[in-house]
């Protein structure tokens, strides 16, 4: 009785899409600083010293171009770890660390920042924002966070529960503190602030599961709301709170708004002071699938488009709309740089954009009018984009209106939110893009829930397939790859082939080096020009986010915030669970010289199935609960109930949770650990059929490893 009990409480502190049993955060003893820290002010970011990385993209143009050029294509294999930072949280790490005269402020899982000091490693602070873990069930890609922005002598973050914080930056103490969602779930913050003229801007997430994107501008020094722009327009019977708004709603169709629409903010955004132009890039439509969202049709403005805004006012200015009509999560919260390109002879303020949909666009960023786009990856469900209108030339049935339809790239992106980065020393942007299929199948049984994913697609059309051989194939379409492209000639200079997708963000150095991490724990450094390998360290886990450079005391360091999670390992299925890839989430720098070593890598076990349950169910209901697992469960559990590492593989799940299997799903008995009760969402029937799934998916594990021990 003993024992059981022991398993039980095991079983409910490591179940979820949450807080795992190792997943805790100590509380904060470290003693702080007193020194001064240097006052963050415009002028500062847009003359930035090489010395400080000061902006999310080091700069308002978000190039992540590091003028310092101390570490180069000559002395890289003297590059060596100067030092090591443990992050205390076993989840995805995004984060753009920001460094300030000598200290850096970076955030980990859960919106926890952490200040450093950037020569030494050594903690000055810790501030944890005590986000509730049951929060994580409206979070779709884990519960990462990109990093803070600096003003004056305030750091700020957005935390994944809707926050937006001001923290002194000496000592991390609260400032003010501002609900930016008005406590209305599912929205998110995963986000960096971006802070221009004293006013912090920040937008939000939330657009899979059903919310109305908007951005909002708050005062730096008291946290007073300035402005918000919507990004899809509201009830018509309400009214319109701008010209702009009132515009867009002639783009939608049906009763858009009873499902929130999308559009949210969730990632990038740029500023031109002399223009002072702010530009925010727009996600995808909630539901994904337009025949549900718009069925009249019309191109739903201001979905999947880049929108320039005044940032005293939050005025349009102007949009692009790089996916009429989104119906394939096809966002335009991708990476944007500003830079000035000779083109045709003539120099154009040029903004440019990688998003999902597998086209390079550059956009004239005075008036939005499109210069040029063409393909990066591989792309087929448009032939090209139409110069003279700006709207792509669709291909036959992409919108999956006359069945399945198997699409490149996926909604996954032919480059995602990982940033890219632009040398205006070799005139390349250096984009690290991914070709992963998916195919998109319209749901006839779509209903509308408030709370948990709306895609209006038929999710389990994605599933790998059952047949080891169908599956090798499948497996060989899905690259990675880190590109150097001509954005003036719109073509690929050179590539390295990765191992696989979801690798990390890149930076580019006058150095002539380009630093990006991988999928598989490698950290890099290439040859700008010629994209030959010069240099790598073992991360000892995945890296997804982006480096940067910075100086101490004359010395030039690289920086990377490492750690394996994000979307990719929730629903990677197989694919990524064949990794056995360990989380360790860590702050790494390096320098020439460095001499620092990591831990020895501690071994991954190998994971034995217990015997599962008998299956008693016949192959219609286990077809029955594979439509219910993927409709409300692969976005935690992923493809073919496979875990990436970070939440439970379910195919392992021991006798004990197989017996609780209700109280968890219907009953809600894990939701502080991020995983939801269903009830009032799904019927007994459908969790029993769900249940039948997972048990059907871990005899196949266990009879594979009974025919290798025999």
């Amino acid at each position: 009785m003993k024992q059981y009990a022991t398993g039980l409480i095991m079983t409910a502190l490591l179940l979820g899409c949450g807080q795992s049993a190792n997943d805790s955060v100590e509380e904060n003893n470290v003693a702080t600083s007193e020194q001064a820290v240097t006052s963050v002010t415009a002028a500062k970011i847009i003359d930035a010293d090489p010395q400080d990385w000061l902006s999310h993209g080091r700069t308002y143009d978000e190039q992540r171009f590091s003028p310092l050029n101390d570490i180069t294509t000559s002395n890289i294999d003297e590059l060596g770890l100067a030092w090591y930072f443990d992050i205390p949280t076993k989840r995805g790490m995004e984060a753009t660390p920001i460094v300030v005269d000598g200290r850096m402020y970076v955030t980990g899982s859960w919106s926890i920042v952490y200040a450093l000091n950037a020569e030494t490693g050594e903690e000055l602070w810790r501030y944890d924002p005590k986000v509730p873990r049951s929060w994580a069930r409206y979070a779709c890609c884990d519960v990462v966070n990109r990093g803070v922005a600096v003003w004056n002598d305030s750091v700020f973050v957005g935390t994944l529960d809707g926050w937006l914080v001001a923290l002194d930056a000496s000592t991390g103490e609260e400032r003010w503190r501002i609900d930016t969602i008005d406590r209305q779930p599912p929205y998110t913050i995963t986000g960096a602030p971006r802070v221009v003229n004293g006013l912090v801007i920040i937008g939000n997430g939330g657009a899979d599961l059903g919310v109305r994107g908007y951005v909002t501008a708050y005062d730096a020094t008291t946290g007073e709301q300035r402005w918000r722009f919507y990004t899809v327009p509201g009830n018509p019977e309400e009214g319109f709170a701008s010209e702009a708004e009132a515009e867009a709603a002639k783009t939608w169709s049906g009763e858009w708004w009873t499902m929130g629409g999308g559009g949210t903010v969730w990632d990038s955004m740029a500023y031109d002071p002399e223009l002072d132009l702010l530009y925010i890039g727009v996600g995808n439509g909630s539901p994904w699938n337009h025949q549900i969202r718009s069925p009249e049709g019309g191109d739903n403005l201001y979905l999947s488009s880049i929108v320039a805004l005044r940032p005293a006012t939050g005025e349009y200015v102007w949009h692009y709309q790089t996916t009429p009509g989104e119906s394939w999560d096809f966002t335009a919260t991708q990476h944007m740089i500003l830079a000035d390109l000779l083109i045709e002879g003539k120099t154009r303020k040029v903004l440019m954009q990688a998003p999902k949909n597998g086209f390079y666009f550059v956009i004239d960023r005075e008036n939005g009018n499109l210069i040029s786009a063409e393909p990066y990856v591989l792309v087929n469900w448009a032939s090209s984009i139409d110069k003279e209108t700006g709207r792509p030339i669709e291909t036959e049935n992409a919108r999956y209106t006359d069945g399945p339809f198997l699409m490149m790239p996926s909604g996954l992106g032919g480059h995602n939110w990982h940033p890219m980065a632009y040398s205006p020393a070799s005139n390349l942007v250096y984009l690290p893009a991914q070709d992963v299929p998916w195919v998109h199948l319209h749901d006839p049984d779509f209903k509308f829930v408030p709370g948990v994913w709306n895609t209006g697609t038929v999710m389990e059309a994605g599933a790998a397939p059952d047949d080891p051989e169908q599956f090798a194939a499948l497996m060989n379409s899905v690259r990675g790859q880190l590109i150097a492209w001509d954005p003036v000639e719109q073509r690929e200079v050179w590539r390295y082939q990765h191992a696989g997708p979801w690798n990390g963000g890149v930076l580019a150095t006058a150095g002539n080096l380009v630093f990006q991490g991988s999928l598989i724990a490698e950290f890099a450094a290439y040859d700008a020009l010629s994209g030959e390998r010069l240099w790598q360290f073992d991360a000892q886990t995945g890296i997804a986010a982006a480096p940067i450079s910075y100086g101490v005391n004359g010395t030039q360091h690289v920086a990377v915030a490492a750690g394996w999670g994000t979307i990719f390992s929730l629903l990677g299925g197989e694919a990524t669970a064949s990794l056995g890839m360990k989380n360790i989430s860590r702050i790494l720098a390096f320098r020439l010289g460095g001499d620092e070593s990591l831990p020895a890598r501690e071994p991954v076990a190998a994971m034995e199935v217990p015997i599962p349950p008998e299956n008693i169910a016949d192959a219609r209901t286990v077809a029955a609960g594979k439509g219910v697992f993927y409709k409300r469960c692969f976005m935690c559990h992923g493809d073919g109930a496979a875990s990436g590492g970070i939440t439970p593989d379910l195919r392992y799940a021991s006798t004990e949770t197989h017996m609780i299997w209700d109280a968890i799903v219907l009953g809600g008995s894990l939701q502080d650990n991020g995983m939801p009760g269903f009830a009032g969402i799904l019927s007994q029937d459908e969790v029993d059929a769900a249940h039948f799934y997972v048990i059907d998916r871990a005899w196949r594990v266990y009879d594979r490893q009974e025919a290798q021990r025999n």
